[in-house]
């Protein structure tokens, strides 16, 4: 049965759908495990440092992953915190993963920024901070690891407003840094949290003061901590703008929090201002039109696709953002691509490696979809219309190989693999033009090639060799015209590739032959992303 209106609204502002960005080793990862933990979703953070005596993050359940202490895909969770049902996407910080962090982007409403104060704003931020401000995603920012000394935070809000070019609004403050860290003031509330380090749970020392002058204030932190305190508040005061919520939803000014996630510091502050301003699901661009999550009618778009989450049972599981309407087990829904009904059956919510069967989902929800190979990246489901999203692009690779099969015996294992980590946007699988058995592996980074060789041992019992194939930077092709799109690549066919939606690709070996050829060729439209125009 379809959801009415009255109830469909009321879910819709229940849910907050999220992704944490950062630079690797920000803290994101820590961050993610203590939300989960104040929302009671887990009992025990886990420590997020690779070694063999260590607990894994609760968000990292591949193996290298656990093996190198990193983030490789996006990992989703879900729980319930303060009446809202949050759904929490932990992207990868590493930037070889960024396909995936920006395919994640598409999924979600708002993002929450991490920056280490001791590093300040570091190369992976900037791209994904651009990301949001190209799809104007509201951003929330917290500056980490303030127990350890690094900059001074009016440095580091300087430092972030020139190099991300975004607005700020600090909504805490801390009072002393690193071995001298005593707290953060909020702003807004004009409460003082006084930090312990250590502490697993929510601070329980906490004074409402009626401002800095409070008394109170002094014999918390000390005469010389309160005096500075009240300076900066002048300062900030005189020089940021007041926080406006409508602002920070247009995507125009990002609210900051300062806090130390490694010690449950300044997060609990932070998730009590998300459930507040960050927005419920919000309407989402289609080629055919604006489709708004309030509609009657259900549809949703596959953001993502994971083989072999759990490497006991050989499974595939596509990652659906659920865009408008209500989603409903068993149902038959329209595959837009495939042009065919599906049914949904055992769809599943997730908690990272755990995950449940649903009935029903709403606007804002990820779900799981068991994937027999149907699906690919970017697919649309619906019930009858159709709809193409947009925003869910790959990105032109950087480094290619050529990939050889490395045991002839497993030449079926070696194909399934290839084509389903393929699909999983694990890399980018090219064909030569008239040699479609030779296959190119495209990636944005070097450890995209090292996971995929280590997951098709580990997954499909193949193996593969690696050879070097003189390309270095590859753009989507397209023409008005197809008669001239076809004369351009039998043309130059030694470098025509196609991908596996059957677009062609101009590969060359330097940026300047590049231009070159771009400048020769007027009808041919070259493009950075698959997502092309016209």
């Amino acid at each position: 049965m379809e959801g009415n209106s009255y109830e469909i609204n009321s879910e819709i502002r229940r849910r907050l759908t999220f992704a944490i960005i950062s630079h690797p080793d920000a803290g994101k990862t820590t961050i993610t495990e203590k939300l989960l933990l104040f929302g009671g979703a887990i009992h025990i953070a886990g420590a997020v440092k690779s070694g063999k005596n260590s607990r894994a993050a609760v968000s990292d359940f591949m193996k290298m992953e656990q093996e190198r202490g990193i983030s490789i895909s996006t990992s989703v969770m879900g729980f319930e915190y303060k009446g809202r049902k949050i759904n929490l996407l932990d992207t990868p910080g590493h930037g070889d993963f960024s396909e995936d962090t920006y395919r994640g982007l598409s999924a979600v409403d708002s993002a929450l920024m991490v920056i280490d104060s001791v590093k300040g704003v570091e190369e992976r931020t900037k791209r994904l901070c651009a990301v949001c401000r190209m799809r104007n995603t509201p951003i929330m920012t917290f500056v980490n690891k303030f127990d350890r000394e690094g900059k001074e935070p009016l440095e580091l809000l300087d430092e972030i407003e020139k190099e991300l070019a975004v607005q700020l609004c600090p909504v805490t403050w801390p009072v002393g840094q690193g071995r001298a860290f005593k707290g953060v003031y909020n702003l807004l509330e004009k409460k003082l949290f006084l930090f312990k380090p250590g502490q697993n749970r929510l601070p329980d020392d906490i004074q409402v003061l009626s401002g800095v002058d409070d008394p109170k204030l002094a014999a918390a932190v000390g005469s010389s901590f309160a005096e500075k305190l009240k300076e900066d508040v002048e300062m900030i005061t005189a020089v940021y703008p007041s926080f406006s919520k409508e602002d920070y939803l247009e995507g125009k000014v990002t609210p900051v929090f300062f806090g130390s996630a490694l010690n449950n510091f300044g997060v609990a502050e932070l998730l009590d201002e998300l459930v507040n301003f960050a927005p419920p699901p919000l309407p989402k661009e289609a080629d055919e039109r604006l489709v708004m999550p309030e509609e009657q009618k259900f549809s949703g778009f596959v953001f993502k696709i994971h083989a072999n989450m759990n490497p006991k049972h050989r499974d595939r599981i596509a990652f659906l953002r659920i865009v408008s309407g209500k989603f409903t087990r068993n149902k038959m829904y329209y595959h837009v691509r495939a042009d065919k009904a599906v049914r949904a059956a055992n769809p599943t919510a997730f908690m990272s490696q755990e995950r449940e069967i649903i009935d029903e989902a709403w606007p804002g929800d990820i779900i799981g979809l068991h994937d027999t190979g149907m699906f690919k990246i970017g697919d649309t489901l619906t019930e009858g219309e159709c709809i193409n999203f947009k925003g869910i692009p790959s990105f032109a690779p950087q480094i290619f190989r050529l990939v050889v099969n490395g045991d002839p015996l497993k030449e079926k294992q070696f194909h399934k693999g290839l084509s389903q980590l393929a699909e999983e946007g694990v890399v980018q699988v090219f064909s030569k033009l008239h040699q479609p058995n030779v296959r190119v592996l495209g990636v944005v980074g070097q450890l995209q090639l090292e996971v995929f060789q280590s997951r098709l041992e580990n997954e499909y019992g193949a193996s593969c060799k690696y050879e070097p194939v003189d390309l270095s930077v590859a753009h989507w092709i397209s023409s008005k015209n197809k008669e001239t799109l076809k004369a351009f690549a039998e043309a130059n066919s030694r470098r025509i590739f196609v991908d596996v939606k059957g677009n062609y690709v101009f590969a060359s070996d330097s940026e300047w032959a590049m231009n070159r050829v771009k400048e020769k060729n007027p009808g041919i439209d070259f493009h950075e992303t698959s997502e092309m125009q016209g």
